[in-house]
C-alpha cells in the first residue's frame, strides 16, 4: 500500500504530532481554587489569663497543701486542680456549643 519512502514520512509524522503539537499547544489555566479558611485566632489576652492562672492555681495550693505527702492528697484535687478542670471542661463545651450554632 505505502511505499517505504511514505512509511518513513509518516513515521516522522507521527513523532512530530506526538512531540512537537504538545509544546505549541499551551495549556489553559485553570482557575485557581480557593479554599475558604477561618482565619486563626491567636491567644487573646482572657486565654493567656485563663493559661497562666491554670498553671498558678494549682501550684500555690500545692504549696499550701503539700500533695506529695498522702493524707493531703484529696482537699489539694478538691481546692487546687478541681477548680482548674471543671473550668477548662466548661471552656470546651460552651465553645463546642459556639461552633455548632
Amino acid at each position: 500500500m505505502f511505499s517505504g519512502f511514505q512509511e518513513l514520512l509518516l513515521i516522522g509524522l507521527i513523532i512530530v504530532v506526538i512531540l512537537v503539537l504538545p509544546r505549541m499547544i499551551k495549556p489553559q489555566e485553570s482557575a485557581p481554587r480557593i479554599t475558604p479558611r477561618r482565619p486563626a485566632p491567636g491567644l487573646i489576652w482572657t486565654l493567656r489569663l485563663a493559661i497562666v492562672l491554670s498553671i498558678l492555681w494549682p501550684s500555690c495550693w500545692a504549696l499550701y497543701f503539700k500533695p506529695w505527702h498522702q493524707q493531703n492528697i484529696v482537699p489539694f484535687a478538691l481546692v487546687g486542680a478541681g477548680p482548674v478542670i471543671v473550668g477548662w471542661c466548661i471552656k470546651w463545651i460552651l465553645a463546642g456549643m459556639k461552633n455548632k450554632y
